[in-house]
Order: structure tokens, then C-alpha cells, then sequence
């Protein structure tokens, strides 16, 4: 009966085996064995209150079977629990139960005090008939599968405060035992600023999160004012310029980036940031960087004059869709959303900035019109054109779609800043009428070098699909050579 309770779980719990829960949160310690079906447990995610908490930890992917520490916190009950498999473990249903819990990996702010081994023999069948393995333990999500790349940026100016940079630290130190960093899995590296970005630790330099927790740790305060000429604000992040610190400097191959995995800037913004940060974002955003903002707090009405971007949020992520942005009220209510801000940076198939294939392109369709094309050949090619669109995400700062046709003669039908829809971009194509002539390929190439691509920006890709139907009356060779030469 180890995995129910012990006696001074009688200090935190109402004394009789009603599932009763006094403290709101507290680490337990799980052993090795808790999957034995006889510890009931009664939900998913959120579980009632009188399930084995050590089972929950289990099927909710905290721990495994071979036990370890848990965040135990007290929610409020449900009036319905859906039981379900994971990791080994049956959990059951429940129509209603007054109070519920949930669980999470441990984070270091809490007292050894409330560090609970969980031992009990059970003395009397009377005991046994109740679920009283102690209330249930919930993971919100699973980590086991996440793979990206993480850089936190994060206020070292003495406008933070002690106690507060204190509190950013402990956070990191939340997530990366959440994250549980590897090299299979998630890696970390943390960049603090304060009159100018610095690395503290690149992605590279530790692979676990014991390393990672004891780097954070050690890194101290390096003070410098977050200002904008010499205007001081006490709550302020030159946001803007740390973020194209991290896109020139942070994310490279000798810095530990694995290509394969998403990469990620989470940043940490005490207020609201001094100085703009939609270009830099955009510079980020179209190398691949997916930004998450997490605010503290906010600027009170006397503080908002001095607010550069007030959206600056909506300006930055890479879909305003409140999946990058995550708001606390408080910096004492940061430790809260550790869980959330996990479940989302592990969630790969939204990291919409990361799908470098499908995103910060510029492509050019050059379309041959002659009249060896013929009107219904033509008609085909604009629905090639219009197939290869449509598996894009198009607007400003994903993929753009541009076009030219040729014959001796070019003509511009769109560029890459007329459209920024999907949809848009498909009904341009569509207008496209055919124009039939003589065939001049090297010339169409070297036109869409210059009045097409001229205009793309310089963070995307650039590629040139042409399209053909036979050979030019000039040379392409030499064109393509010097297009080629050039990025496209």
C-alpha cells in the first residue's frame, strides 16, 4: 500500500478517507510501482479528488512507473470526470465529485517541507474499500514527443527589480524541469538584456535539465537601464533589439540549432516594450523564429504615453490568434503558466513561423505565353500555378506569390505586395489573360530578375518557377546562371 497515504498526509488532508483536500498545493514523492490497478484513479487531465495521486501522475505522463516528484494542485470540482487509458493506466469515469486536482512536474520554489513520501500500509479492509489513495494527480500535457529549440529573453535592467529578476529566474527553472531538456527532446538557451543582449547559455551548452537548472541558477543580474534616449521607464524591455540579437546571433549551427527542430524566442516583457518590434519581429518571423510573448502586468494609464506599439503583441507573433501571446496579471501569478506556455511551444504543429517550406518565400511564377501554348494549354498552366499556391500560407509575412508572363515581350501580372491572401493570390491567377507571341525565355528571366525579385524582401526566399513549353529564340543559359548567382 505504498502508493496511498501516510500519516502526515493527515496534517494536509481532512482525517478521514473522504478525499478531503486542505493545502492548495504541495510535492509529492511517488515510488516505484504505482501502476498496480488496485490504485484507482478517477478522471483525465483534472482528476476527483480521492483518485491515487501517484496512478494520476502516472496516466497523465508526469512520471512513469518508476516514480519520482510531483506538483500537486488543489482545483474545484467537476460535475462530470471521463475516464480513460494512458501510459498503462485505466482510469474511470465519475458523474460528479466535489473536489479535483491536478498534477505537474515539481518546481523549486516550495518548501522540503511539504515534500510528502508516499507510504502507507493499509491496516483494515474497512480502509480498503475506499479509493482513498490520496486526490488524484493530472498532467495537462505531454512533452514526451517535444522537439524545439528554445531561446528565453529575458529583463536584466536594474529597472526590474531584484526580487522580480529573481522570479524570471525561478520560471526558467520551472520550465526546463518541465520541459525535461535532452538531447532527444527540447534544448534551452537563455539571453538576458540589459543596455545591450548577451548569451548567457546557448542551446548547446547544456542537455539536461538538472545542467540547465544549475546554469540558471548562477546567472546574476547585469543591470543597465531599459530606456529610450534618456527617458527612463520602470517597467520597459527594448524588446525590438533583443529580438534581432537572437535572429543574427542566437540561433545558428555553431550555437547548438538542430535545423530539424522548431526554433522558438520566448520573450519576457515586464510592462511593454520601449522601442518597435515589428520589424525585428518580422526579421525573426521570416527566419523561421517563432516568437511568444509572455507580459507581465501592463502599463498603468499614467505609463501608457510612453508606450511605443500598444499592439505590440498583434505586430510581433506569427498568428494573432492568442496562441503566442500569454498574459499575467501579477508577476507572483507567473508560476501558473509554466503548464501553458509548455503545452504550446511543444506544439509543434501550430509553430506556424517554423514551417520554413511552407513559410518567408517569394515565389515568382514566370509563365511562357507564346503561341505554341495555346489557349487550353495556357488555361492549364494558370491551374498549376493556382495547385502549387494553394499548399501555402500566404500573406506579408509568410509565403508571397508572384507572377510573369513572357513572349518576345514581358508583362508584370502581379508582384509579390499585391496580394496577401490566399484567396487573393488564386483569383490573380485566374485573371491572367493569355497573350501569345514568339518565345524569349532568357529575356523573361532576366525581367523577373529585375522587376520582380527586385522587390522581395531580404529575409525570404526567393525562388523562380518557370514555365515552358519548348526551346527560346535566346540564351538562357546566361540568365539563369546570373539569377541563380543571385538567390533565386
Amino acid at each position: 500500500g505504498k502508493c496511498l497515504w501516510t500519516p502526515l498526509i493527515h496534517l494536509l488532508l481532512y482525517p478521514y478517507p473522504s478525499g478531503k483536500i486542505i493545502n492548495p498545493e504541495f510535492i509529492a514523492k511517488c515510488p516505484p510501482g504505482c501502476q498496480d490497478i488496485k490504485y484507482r484513479v478517477y478522471g483525465t487531465d483534472i482528476y476527483a479528488s480521492f483518485s491515487s495521486v501517484c496512478g494520476a501522475a502516472i496516466h497523465s505522463g508526469t512520471i512513469d512507473n518508476s516514480g519520482g516528484k510531483i506538483l500537486v494542485q488543489k482545483v474545484a470540482g467537476h460535475s462530470g470526470y471521463r475516464g480513460s487509458y494512458s501510459n498503462g493506466i485505466r482510469s474511470l469515469s465519475l458523474p460528479r465529485w466535489r473536489e479535483s486536482f491536478i498534477v505537474s512536474g515539481t518546481v523549486g520554489r516550495h518548501n522540503s517541507d511539504t515534500l510528502i513520501s508516499w507510504k502507507r500500509k493499509i491496516k483494515s479492509k474497512k480502509e480498503q474499500k475506499y479509493p482513498t489513495q490520496f486526490f488524484g494527480v493530472s498532467l495537462l500535457f505531454s512533452v514526451s514527443d517535444c522537439k524545439v529549440d528554445l531561446s528565453f529573453l529575458i529583463d536584466g535592467s536594474w529597472s526590474i527589480g531584484k526580487r522580480r529578476f529573481l522570479i524570471q529566474k525561478q520560471f526558467l527553472s520551472d520550465v526546463a524541469q518541465t520541459l525535461d531538456v535532452g538531447i532527444a527532446g527540447p534544448l534551452m538557451g537563455i539571453i538576458q538584456y540589459g543596455d545591450e543582449p548577451s548569451t548567457e547559455f546557448n542551446l548547446k551548452t547544456h542537455t539536461n535539465s538538472k545542467d540547465v537548472k544549475s546554469a540558471i541558477e548562477k546567472i546574476s543580474q547585469k543591470g543597465g537601464l531599459s530606456n529610450v534616449g534618456c527617458t527612463i521607464h520602470p517597467s520597459s524591455f527594448l524588446a525590438g533589439k533583443a529580438l534581432s540579437f537572437v535572429t543574427k546571433n542566437f540561433f545558428l549551427d555553431t550555437s547548438g540549432n538542430r535545423g530539424g527542430a522548431p526554433n522558438v524566442a520566448i520573450v519576457l516583457v515586464d510592462g511593454w516594450p520601449t522601442d518597435k518590434v515589428e520589424e525585428a519581429s518580422r526579421m525573426a518571423r521570416e527566419s523561421g523564429i517563432n516568437i511568444f510573448f509572455v507580459t507581465i502586468e501592463g502599463a498603468d494609464e499614467k505609463e501608457k504615453q510612453n508606450v511605443v506599439e500598444p499592439n505590440f503583441v498583434e505586430k510581433a507573433v506569427c498568428r494573432t490568434n492568442g496562441f503566442y501571446s500569454i498574459n499575467v496579471p501579477s508577476w507572483f501569478n507567473l508560476h501558473k503558466v509554466v503548464q501553458t506556455l509548455v503545452k504550446r511551444v511543444c506544439d509543434t504543429d501550430r509553430l506556424a513561423c517554423s514551417k520554413t517550406c511552407l513559410n518567408s518565400a517569394d515565389i515568382g511564377f514566370v509563365i511562357d505565353g507564346s503561341s505554341s501554348v495555346g489557349t487550353g494549354h495556357f488555361r492549364t498552366v494558370l491551374q498549376f500555378v493556382a495547385n502549387i499556391s494553394k499548399e501555402f500560407e500566404i500573406s506579408d509575412t509568410d509565403t508571397r506569390i508572384g507572377a510573369v508572363q513572357y513572349t518576345y515581350e514581358q508583362r508584370l501580372e502581379f508582384g509579390f505586395d499585391k496580394h496577401s491572401t490566399k484567396q487573393d493570390v488564386l483569383n490573380a491567377v485566374k485573371r491572367i489573360n493569355y497573350w501569345s507571341g514568339g518565345t524569349s525565355t532568357g529575356a523573361a528571366i532576366n525581367y523577373a530578375f529585375e522587376q520582380l525579385f527586385s522587390k522581395s524582401k531580404p529575409n525570404k526566399r526567393k525562388i523562380m518557377i518557370l514555365i515552358t513549353d519548348g526551346r527560346s529564340y535566346d540564351d538562357v543559359r546566361g540568365p539563369a546562371m546570373t539569377a541563380h548567382q543571385n538567390g533565386k
